[in-house]
């Protein structure tokens, strides 16, 4: 760790100030190619003052604030202030639902409610009724006109600055007073099953993140925000950037194909779903050009792929899941090399004429984004890692602050989340029996190469639910957090995550099997743009499939809307020929794995009905919503 860091996240701002001064810690994007930066020195003096504001109107070091905002320097503003007066925040964004605003602010027993947009405060207002522990609501967005009753960030700012000028340094006695197994926040996870619960996590949960982070960063490396802040993933990001004196420049959806090119950024927290569109558009491009530029495309991903795969075998970046003997490896090893040989020439040609300007997609100057808070599909993680756009996958929780693991470049093992984070203990356990899988002496590698359920302890780990004393029981026991994930310990000391306990669907032949390997794979077809598989308790497997109106459109089965193609019995026979393609035993799939059936279906999943806010299904949304078509796939 090359950063500013302390025994708490308030400590660390101070010091990133001090340290940092004028620099850019965070950039707002004005309009194309124009950024408006906050320096290090000014958002610390903005904290401060709002701070101080905050103390005069009475909250207290154990007090709780909630911040309903998408990614933006006012934002952080209020984070600074917050944390830095004992408080914690307990942020969400601005596409949350009237019901998970009035669960969230009364649970958390917020008193003071900070909201971004003057369209998310009409909404709120009405509701104010139904938030009797609300003492006063603020309206971030300067911009706004003001309305009677409602604070104003900009208001709060220039009177704690006031107070300050007076000689008032309350702010700073606060910080003195803060521990570091105090709360800096409580998230609420969207979850995937359930009402949504208060992860407690404290300055230490956050600082072991920032101190153990596996590689280096440079103040004058650039990021680029787009996931949502609230979000423990993003947010250990920022927490990150702060420390090590980055700058942090905000993108959105609609603008992060120009600003990757403009900011250049070296380093990014990503989802999968960015780097899938990305590789969706990306052949797209290539589908559709000249049939010269087409050929050239393929045959330098074909010499790169040769050329990576063999690369990262001799560096022992090959997944390793049976260990293999000393003999094996050797022969292997003679294998590649010989095969780098060959293609070393091809390969060095066609990267400098053709791959060099697909890295151009993401600025030319990445190195490297972590893509987290999903799976990443397979062919999409070898896709970028061949052509040279290195992507990380992390994994983690909410609840572990977030990240378990996370690749580097130098344990950069496709098919795996990497290595796990410094400090970090791991288990694996059997599902049916509880027996520790890994790590257990009577086992063949201590139990690497072993499917079961992990479990994690380490510095990260939340301190519980809040107000859940019954939810928290059930995932922590003596400082293990049962993740319920599914996963295998790598012979070479990697993490490979393969399904949720919660998801495993389990046949009536007792078979059980993980469904997202499933639908990663269903994916890959040019047919599908969503898909969940169903088949808990019935003979065999079957899926729910929206269709890519592009994907037939372009295969010739043209319709206007996702109404009409899902009743189009020509589409429905593509899709199951398809589905039946892809998981097939020529694929690796067993036979219980296989596709019995599907069901085309009219809508897509969206974010806050069948999908959470980092895009995993709600199965047991899915499963209530289309529940008789879903029966229909199992009469026989």
């Amino acid at each position: 760790m090359n950063g500013v860091v302390a025994e708490n996240l308030a400590e660390t701002y101070r010091l990133a100030s001090e340290r940092y001064g004028d620099l850019p810690a965070f950039a707002s994007r004005v309009r194309k190619g124009v950024y408006q930066p906050v320096s290090y020195k000014a958002l610390f003096e903005y904290g401060l003052c709002l701070g101080e504001a905050l103390i005069e109107m009475g909250i207290s070091a154990k007090d709780h604030v909630a911040l309903l905002s998408d990614n933006c320097v006012e934002w952080n503003i209020v984070d600074y202030a917050t944390l830095m007066i004992g408080a914690a925040d307990v942020p969400r964004g601005t596409d949350v639902t009237n019901s998970e605003i009035e669960y969230i602010v009364n649970h958390s027993d917020a008193r003071i409610l900070f909201v971004e947009t003057r369209r998310l405060l009409d909404r709120i207002i009405p509701l104010m009724p139904k938030l009797p522990k609300v003492e006063r609501i603020v309206l971030m967005d300067s911009k706004a006109n003001p309305i009677e009753g409602v604070s104003t960030l900009s208001d709060l700012i220039s009177q704690g600055k006031e107070l300050r000028t007076k000689g008032l340094r309350r702010v700073e006695d606060r910080m003195k007073s803060i521990r570091a197994d105090d709360l800096f926040t409580v998230i609420y996870t969207s979850g995937t099953t359930g009402v949504p619960k208060g992860v407690q996590l404290t300055h230490a949960n956050m600082v072991s993140q920032i101190r153990n982070l596996p590689f280096l960063l440079e103040s004058d490396d650039r990021l680029l925000s787009i996931l949502p802040v609230w979000h423990s993933y993003e947010r250990v990001f920022q927490m990150v950037a702060i420390s090590n004196g980055c700058c942090t420049y905000f993108t959105s959806i609609r603008t992060i194909g120009e600003d990757l090119k403009i900011v250049k950024p070296t380093m990014m927290a990503s989802a999968p779903r960015l780097w899938e569109n990305l590789y969706l558009r990306i052949i797209k491009n290539v589908s559709e050009s000249h049939w010269i530029r087409r050929g050239l495309f393929h045959t330098a991903y074909f010499f790169s792929h040769l050329y990576k795969d063999s690369l990262f075998f001799l560096q022992g970046k090959a997944i390793d899941l049976h260990g293999r003997s000393a003999f094996v490896s050797l022969l292997l090893g003679i294998f590649h090399i010989l095969r780098i040989l060959f293609v070393v020439p091809f390969y060095v040609a066609l990267n400098a004429v053709v791959l060099e300007k697909l890295r151009l997609v993401v600025g030319g100057s990445f190195k490297g984004t972590v893509s987290g808070g999903g799976a990443l599909q397979p062919h999409v993680d070898k896709f970028f890692n061949y052509i040279g756009i290195p992507v990380l996958e992390g994994y983690g929780l909410t609840e572990t602050a977030p990240v378990i693991g996370v690749r580097t470049s130098k344990k950069l093992v496709i098919g795996t989340i990497g290595p796990l984070y410094r400090n970090t203990e791991l288990r694996i356990v059997d599902l049916n029996t509880d027996e520790i899988l890994y790590p257990n002496s009577k086992y063949k590698g201590d139990g690497r190469g072993l499917k079961g359920e992990i479990h994690v302890k380490g510095p990260q780990v939340m301190r519980g639910y809040f107000k859940d004393t019954e939810a928290t029981r059930k995932v922590l026991n003596e400082g293990w957090f049962n993740t319920g994930d599914i996963g295998i310990f790598t012979f070479n000391d990697c993490l490979k995550i393969v399904g949720r306990s919660k998801d495993t669907i389990v046949l009536l032949n007792g078979e059980n099997i993980e469904p997202i390997p499933i639908e990663a794979k269903l994916c890959e077809s040019p047919y599908i743009d969503q898909c969940m598989v169903v088949g808990q308790d019935q003979k065999q497997l079957a899926a729910l499939v929206v269709p890519s109106l592009d994907g037939f459109k372009e295969n010739g089965v043209e319709h206007e809307t996702l109404e009409e193609l899902s009743h189009s019995e020509e589409a429905k026979r593509i899709a199951l020929d398809e589905v039946k393609r892809l998981v097939s035993a020529q694929n690796g799939f067993k036979a219980f794995e296989h596709i019995h059936d599907i069901r085309l279906l009219a809508k897509p999943f969206e974010v806050g009905e069948e999908m959470t806010n980092t895009f995993k299904i709600k199965r047991h949304v899915v499963y209530e919503k289309f529940d008789e078509l879903i029966k229909e796939l199992f009469i026989s």
